[in-house]
């Protein structure tokens, strides 16, 4: 079967440095394609070609057997290309309708507007908005809504070949599964689709074909079924999947945080729970569970938290920010790019903008310290020392991470407080991520994340705590943690320590 879309032979080179060297890639009608890798792997580059967005320095791109420069992202519309970004483009002012068709090429918006909204209803059934009003401003609706509208956006366009970057990133299981309905409703209608996740389970559940970069270059295509998730993952990384998680350290007999009753109305009754340095303690549990909200809560970001909360034997005042970071309790938002980092501002600053008072001096920042302090940041969380003047929205999603990582990290030891610490990250940075957090466990911290990754609980955590609607179910120890436990408690749980 001729291939809907084909790179043949695709190089590009940004300056000295060549990221795609001689990469060939297709995809058949109907087909679910992932294209997988690691940071820095060419993904990124290879998509933005194939979309309009660059240029290639040498090789072609066909559409249905035909040779096309695809000039810009408008061309890639006319030749029936989609995209749908892990950035979102909702423009949050305007109606859920407005927002389907935006950027719609030859849509006569002040006419047929009954066919417009009827268009637009059928997208979002698709995706499972069969509730959403068409007048709702899209700005009031959650993060995974915004995610599905952007996806409703596309199949309006009755797109030929979409690419998908990182869709459920941001998702609900619910919702998840209402992009997988809708992906499989169009592979049934003869849609191509390339897939690119760094959630493996997806990829080995959802797509056809597979192929694979690293450092630029093709490594493997190959079908789904033909490979295991331990060969993809070694593929990707150019060693084994054993090597992805650290050993844990020692046990501590030191209880550095213990939380006593901690409540927030409507989301958390009565949780208790402590950890001790040098330890991971994962809060596992679906979205609703309470799970994120009890880290908000601990960081100071819920008003309306109560409990009692003791620090090294000292009880902390819940809600207040400024106190936390004096006792160096801080906070990795699972939004970096609205909530943890400056995107527009260099690396060095956002290094820089969390700890002014070392680099500061009669109000003034002094560069020589903020450069000290950004070199030293920088080689803690393995980023390249050359990238400091970037802007940090430049930079790969992995790279963004562990700077928001490590603009948490001060001297000496505190308490870390994650929610989804590898949210939309490839396995090779996540590999380095969690190395990352058992070197500052090593170091004296203590660790409270979160996380919807059962194979991340599983293989990072030391101890994790399950949570069902707001209440704790149940405590493992690092011998006794496993996957089927874990889903047990979070889905259906047989009972809850602090239900009421």
């Amino acid at each position: 079967m001729m291939p809907v879309i084909e790179a043949r032979n695709i190089s590009k080179n940004f300056g000295r440095f060549q990221a795609l060297r001689n990469v060939s890639f297709s995809a058949a009608p109907g087909e679910v394609h992932a294209l997988c890798g690691e940071n820095g792997a060419g993904k990124s580059t290879l998509v933005k070609i194939l979309t309009g967005v660059l240029q290639p320095d040498d090789g072609q791109t066909l559409i249905g057997g035909e040779v096309h420069g695809i000039a810009d992202t408008q061309h890639a519309q006319a030749l029936k290309i989609g995209y749908v970004s892990q950035e979102l483009s909702i423009a949050p002012h305007l109606s859920v309708l407005d927002n389907v068709w935006l950027g719609c090429r030859g849509v006569p918006l002040l006419h047929r507007r009954n066919e417009l909204r009827e268009r637009a209803r059928r997208a979002l059934n698709l995706v499972g908005l069969a509730h959403l009003s068409l007048e709702r401003r899209a700005g009031t609706l959650a993060l995974g809504e915004q995610q599905l509208v952007e996806i409703a956006r596309m199949m309006v366009r009755d797109v030929a070949v979409l690419f998908l970057d990182e869709p459920t990133a941001t998702l609900s299981d619910r919702e998840i599964e209402c992009v997988f309905s809708a992906i499989r409703e169009l592979r049934r209608n003869g849609k191509t689709m390339i897939y690119i996740s760094h959630r493996l389970g997806e990829v080995m559940d959802l797509c056809d074909r597979v192929t694979i970069l690293r450092n630029g270059e093709n490594v493997i295509s190959t079908d789904v079924a033909d490979i295991s998730r331990g060969k993809l993952v070694e593929h990707m990384l150019g060693r084994s999947l054993s090597e992805m998680y650290p050993q844990a350290g020692g046990m501590s007999s030191v209880g550095a945080l213990e939380i006593r009753g901690l409540m927030v109305p409507g989301k958390i009754r009565g949780l208790d729970f402590a950890v001790p340095r040098g330890k991971i303690l994962c809060l596992a549990g679906q979205m609703g569970s309470g799970a994120t909200e009890a880290v908000r809560a601990l960081a100071g970001l819920v008003h309306d938290a109560t409990g009692s909360v003791v620090l090294d034997g000292m009880p902390l005042k819940l809600g207040s920010v400024h106190t936390l970071l004096e006792r160096n309790m801080r906070f990795v938002s699972e939004d970096r790019a609205g909530e943890g980092l400056f995107l527009n501002l260099s690396v060095e600053e956002n290094f820089a903008a969390t700890q002014f008072d070392v680099v500061r001096r009669f109000g003034l920042l002094l560069p020589a310290p903020v450069r000290e302090l950004a070199e030293r940041l920088a080689d803690i969380v393995t980023v390249n020392p050359d990238r400091l003047r970037s802007r940090c929205g430049d930079l790969s999603g992995g790279n963004q991470q562990k700077i928001a990582i490590g603009r948490c990290i001060t001297p000496g030891s505190g308490i870390l407080l994650m929610n989804e610490p590898t949210r939309g990250v490839d396995v090779g940075a996540r590999a380095e991520i969690y190395a990352l957090m058992r070197q500052l466990c090593d170091q004296g911290y203590a660790v409270v994340m979160t996380s919807t990754d059962l194979e991340e609980v599983v293989g990072l955590a030391d101890m994790v705590l399950t949570m069902y609607r707001g209440a704790r179910v149940s405590l493992y120890g690092r011998d006794e943690i496993s996957a089927s436990r874990i889903l047990l408690d979070i889905t259906h749980p047989l009972t809850y320590e602090n239900a009421a």
